[in-house]
């Protein structure tokens, strides 16, 4: 996609590449699951599929292609869904794009005690402080991580946060789906 820096590491690129695809599909999206690829493997190995993505154009850089996996589903819990993922070993790394609402550090003294998941949730969706944010965040069979974080109020290409531990847990539980 054209606005990911080339000079970023193909970590990188993909996680902005994958944040650029979810932005342009706009807000109040279900979370999606990404395959990440080694994109010279791929040409040679699945040359119909990277003409079928648009890759036969592409500079042969090092690279990784997201290929987006089937619909994560709405009923399930996200922890317990990539608790059964396994991949096979043509793909290099895996992400995720997901959206919540977070509470800055200041409203963390604020929150009750005690309440349920959902009266949890239901608390922090009426706080005044909440902010919308979308996560993307990758991960390497090696363990290298990466995170884009976006904010709804400041939903522009520029002011995407990047970072390989924005969101720890999160890629714990994808580093959790390359385990034997």
């Amino acid at each position: 996609m054209s606005n990911t820096p080339m000079a970023a590491n193909p970590l990188t690129r993909a996680v902005l590449e994958i944040d650029e695809y979810a932005s342009g599909l706009g807000w109040d999206q279900p979370a999606r699951l990404f395959a990440l690829v080694d994109t010279a493997r791929l040409r040679t190995e699945e040359p119909a599929l990277a003409t079928q993505l648009g890759l036969q154009d592409e500079p042969e850089a090092a690279g990784l292609t997201p290929i987006e996996q089937e619909e994560i589903p709405a009923d399930r819990p996200l922890d317990e869904f990539l608790g059964t993922i396994a991949w096979p070993d043509a793909v290099a790394g895996c992400a995720l794009t997901v959206e919540r609402l977070m509470l800055p550090p200041s409203a963390e003294s604020q929150v009750p005690q005690g309440l349920s998941e959902k009266k949890l949730a239901a608390w922090v969706a009426e706080h005044p402080e909440r902010q919308e944010v979308r996560m993307t965040v990758a991960v390497l069979r090696d363990g290298a991580r990466e995170s884009a974080l976006r904010l709804r109020e400041k939903d522009s290409p520029t002011e995407v946060l990047t970072g390989p531990d924005l969101v720890p847990g999160l890629a714990e539980a994808l580093a959790a789906t390359f385990e034997d």
